[in-house]
């Protein structure tokens, strides 16, 4: 290694040698920066057990990072417990500080190391969105071929502030403002530890100054820890003890900084917040969004012209009032400006908010993408200019006068030919559009027979009207299928669960992995977990896993039946700690022999908060063969022997598993601990080619344990009997498609909160 790449490497170490000791002249925030793992607080949504990152440092298997979040969240810490953890080299520099040239340095070390010693590097770059493409660009090759691991922290959305390359080859975690729980702890901690906090002095705060430092810190560790040591520092102690009280904490950190940023996240998210607000119609989080925007210093003439846009696009025609209010609200601040210019903002504001909404103005749009995909359309001749051409080619010929007709209003063609029957503006049944939409809609009808009795008169002399492409709209039919129909449940069970990426997931009885493998879409930071209730089950998800998913991203996959699963839970690495944020599941629990504890071995698996979403096929209320066929031909009496038996088959009572109703279920869970349980249940039908294997099976003999169709008939029927029932059916349904009709249950709850 060259004394010029030694040099380099001492100056990037210095923060984190700096983290890595205690020395009493630093500032109580970095002395209490966590070292290991365990000492960090906070972030359990990344960080909390099976979830990918906590499991990638343990493993040190890490790939390229960026962390993203507001300050104080935690970031470089992290980086330094993964400074402390990892056996890759550790190289750290500062966006703001360093140039291309740092970068190349660090790049040159990171070979050496690797070419002399096969260690890896680990290049941490703190501010990362600082880097401009010059700079970005230069990293990116050695992101890609391996050189060095990024992990990069910021404030900003990396996905606007990070060249798109570096973010598509990085792992982007976001951390989140610290939680009042955490904050407490952080405080604890620094109250107690001898070595790098107070616990050697007397320092007693009192619980309103606690909580009046966590409220107003807004989630910033660093912000607290600053507070804490100012208040300590400041107050003398009196007979050995430093009281810090609510005034104490009140001066220490006087008033809440409101994070903001005009030309950052905070901004756009903050206005963001504010405009979809004023869309859902709720004035007090209108006031409370424009609050925070005038209080931390918005241009209020942006917060305005927000408004402006929002009473074309969002309320429209449903209140044709709210622009022209609006527009005097800006107008009144203009000559009033600020601070009394506030009642301006806010009656306009609310004025929005409160009005009935529609975006019906989007039929400009669809209007404009139709001119954009087909072209200039010809003018219909009677809409045509008449003061040039009139007399020689006829423009304007057959142009009826609205004002001359009964309601200033006549049926004719305003659409081009090749718009025919095209409907771009649909009134919504908000406000004022709830009163015209019923006139629009008979109006529009009236139109589209003007157009078809005027056909022939809307030629022109010199030449002929396109073909209208659209004049026979054909109605597309999605065929029905198994795939589709197991897609649609799919995708009804994840509707359900308001899952974010780093959520850790329990997918019961999993089969194939159809649910498995879409929870893993679902949550890339979390982890999914798959139960697998037989041998063949659990190998095949393996191998699915391992030939298409890394390491790290492959479901934990356990095998055993539904009543073990805690057990099961619990034999894995932190499995005693674990609680799944959801569980899903499609027909787990139908067939259970015993239902009840399968369901509250599952319920105990839940995290406070949880929820679960589950299908099952209902037996009782889904498909009956007799309704596939006519049995007329095989007589009444036989007939009615048949339908008999078919009856039986649902009300056995030695069958639990055909003759529950999706009520049932919905009470188990209830009386399982969770809490609003819901069931739903919904009849979907697909098309079925029925095959000698599906007769097969109806009309294989059984037995005692093993109930077929033919078991039940048997109790009403002769042997020939059964054989003229076969062959009916074999002669009404072999290899032919039905619509085979199927009733799901769902079931959606949630484990209870904590207090």
């Amino acid at each position: 290694m060259t004394d010029a790449s030694r040099k380099g490497s001492s100056k990037s170490l210095d923060l984190f040698e700096a983290g890595r000791r205690d020395t009493g002249d630093q500032p109580l925030a970095a002395r209490l920066r966590p070292r290991v793992l365990d000492e960090f607080v906070g972030q359990d949504h990344i960080l909390g057990p099976g979830r990918l990152l906590r499991r990638a440092i343990q493993a040190d298997q890490l790939t390229s990072l960026i962390f993203y979040g507001p300050p104080g969240t935690g970031k470089t810490t992290l980086a330094l417990v993964i400074a402390n953890t990892t056996k890759s080299h550790f190289i750290t520099i500062n966006a703001v500080l360093a140039g291309i040239a740092d970068i190349r340095s660090a790049v040159k070390e990171a070979k050496e190391r690797h070419d002399l010693y096969g260690h890896r590097t680990i290049l941490f770059i703190d501010e990362v969105h600082r880097f401009n493409k010059a700079q970005q660009d230069a990293l990116l090759p050695w992101v890609e071929n391996g050189t060095v691991i990024l992990i990069g922290a910021t404030t900003e959305n990396p996905y606007f502030s990070v060249n798109r390359p570096l973010v598509s080859r990085s792992r982007i975690f976001q951390l989140r403002d610290l939680e009042a729980k955490d904050l407490r702890r952080i405080v604890q901690q620094a109250l107690t530890d001898e070595a790098r906090g107070y616990g050697n002095r007397q320092v007693h705060l009192d619980d309103d100054a606690l909580e009046h430092l966590v409220e107003v810190c807004n989630g910033d560790a660093r912000t607290l820890l600053n507070a804490v040591e100012l208040a300590v520092e400041t107050t003398p102690a009196e007979a050995g003890v430093i009281q810090v009280t609510l005034g104490v904490a009140e001066e220490s950190i006087q008033q809440r900084a409101v994070l903001y940023d005009k030309e950052g996240d905070y901004h756009f998210d903050t206005i963001s917040a504010f405009i979809k607000s004023l869309r859902g119609s709720d004035p007090d989080a209108t006031v409370y969004w424009l609050a925070r925007m005038v209080y931390a210093g918005e241009d209020p003439q942006f917060i305005l012209r927000r408004m402006i846009i929002f009473a074309g696009e969002d309320v429209g025609l449903a209140d044709p009032n709210a622009l022209p209010v609006v527009t005097a609200a800006a107008a009144a601040f203009d000559r009033v400006g600020l601070p009394e210019g506030r009642f301006h903002l806010a009656q306009a504001a609310l004025y929005l908010a409160t009005a009935p909404k529609s975006n019906s103005t989007f039929a400009f749009f669809a209007a404009l993408s139709a001119v954009e995909a087909e072209g200039s359309a010809d003018v219909p001749n009677p809409l045509k200019d008449a003061s040039r051409d009139a007399e020689g080619l006829g423009h304007g010929a057959n142009y009826l006068y609205p004002h001359a007709y009964r309601d200033h209003w006549v049926a004719q063609q305003y659409l081009p030919d090749s718009m025919h029957g095209r409907v771009f503006y649909e009134p919504s049944d908000q406000g004022h559009e709830r009163d015209i939409g019923d006139m629009v809609r008979r109006r529009r009808e009236l139109q589209l027979a003007a157009v078809v009795e005027g056909d022939d008169g809307h030629v022109e002399a010199l030449t002929h009207s396109p073909e209208d492409r659209r004049r026979d709209q054909w109605l597309v039919r999605a065929t029905g299928d198994l795939s589709a129909q197991l897609d649609h449940v799919r995708q009804r069970l994840f509707a359900a669960l308001p899952l974010t990426r780093h959520h850790v997931v329990l997918d019961v009885d999993a089969g194939s992995g159809l649910l498995t493998w879409e929870a893993i879409r679902q949550v890339p930071e979390g982890s999914v977990w798959a139960l697998c209730t037989d041998r063949v089950a659990a190998v095949g998800v393996r191998e699915m896993a391992a030939q298409h998913l890394d390491e790290l991203d492959r479901p934990v996959v356990l095998e055993g039946p539904i009543s073990r699963v805690g057990t099961l839970v619990r034999l894995q690495p932190e499995g005693e700690r674990l609680r799944f944020d959801a569980i899903i599941a499609r027909n787990a629990f139908g067939d259970l022999e015993d239902r009840e504890s399968g369901i509250h071995s599952i319920a105990a698996l839940l995290a406070p908060g949880g929820r679960i979403s589950l299908a099952e096929t209902v037996p009782l209320l889904s498909q009956r063969l007799t309704a596939l066929l006519k049995l007329d031909t095989l007589g009444e009496d036989l007939s009615a022997k048949v339908l008999q038996a078919e009856a039986d088959i649902y009300t056995d009572p030695d069958n639990p598993k055909v003759t529950w109703e999706p009520e049932n279920l919905g009470a188990i869970w209830s009386a399982s601990g969770l809490v609003d349980v819901e069931v739903e249940t919904e009849k979907l039908t697909a098309r079925r080619r029925l095959t000698s294997h599906h007769l097969g099976s109806w009309f294989h003999p059984g037995g005692a344990k093993h109930r077929t169709f033919a078991s039940f008939l048997r109790r009403y029927l002769e042997e020939g009997e059964l054989r003229k029932v076969r062959d009916h059916f074999e002669a009404a349904l072999l290899n032919r498609e039905v619509q085979w009709s199927t009733t799901y249950a769902y079931v959606r709850g949630q484990a209870p909160t904590e207090a």
